[in-house]
């Protein structure tokens, strides 16, 4: 079973982006519809190779790229009975006191949590309330080289 089998919590050193990819299908295996993915990191931490190769383990449709500037897009899954992947940017919704909350609202996300796994890039303080549980991973990038590290943990915020 992979580290990530018991759904709790971990760290790796992804030394390029082709592991943070990796790490990505590997913990798409562990998730399922109705999962809230949240991930936090700083510019060029490796979120957006994150989602996708999170899409690619869940078997989408469609190439994953950063939806920064259309906020959401809706993967279809690629194989019968699968999860589709709703991949967001919540870096330009606000915090929850300036009105991110109401923009989370509109996109409708609750709606998609049954039939999808939700992927948000920097959503850490405004999406946790879309789901009881949430897996959080946490991305940081080495200053002098392209070494990233992800810590993650699976978070009940009612506990």
């Amino acid at each position: 079973m992979s580290e990530l089998g018991d759904r709790a919590a971990g760290r790796r050193e992804l030394p390029d982006v082709a592991d943070t990819e990796a790490f990505g299908a590997e913990l798409a295996g562990t998730l399922r519809a109705g999962d809230l993915v949240i991930l936090d990191g700083p510019l060029g931490a490796g979120k957006t190779a994150l989602a996708r190769g999170i899409g690619a383990g869940l078997g989408i449709v469609g190439r994953v790229t950063s939806p920064t500037f259309i906020i959401a897009r809706e993967h279809r899954p690629g194989r019968p009975g699968g999860p589709a992947m709703i991949h967001v940017d919540a870096y330009r919704l606000g915090g929850v006191g300036d009105g991110g909350l109401d923009e989370l609202d509109a996109l409708d996300l609750d709606s998609d949590l049954a039939d999808a796994v939700v992927v948000v890039e920097w959503g850490e303080g405004v999406v946790e309330r879309l789901a009881d549980r949430h897996l959080v991973v946490r991305l940081r990038r080495d200053v002098d080289t392209d070494v990233r590290h992800a810590e993650w943990e699976w978070v009940s915020p009612g506990e």
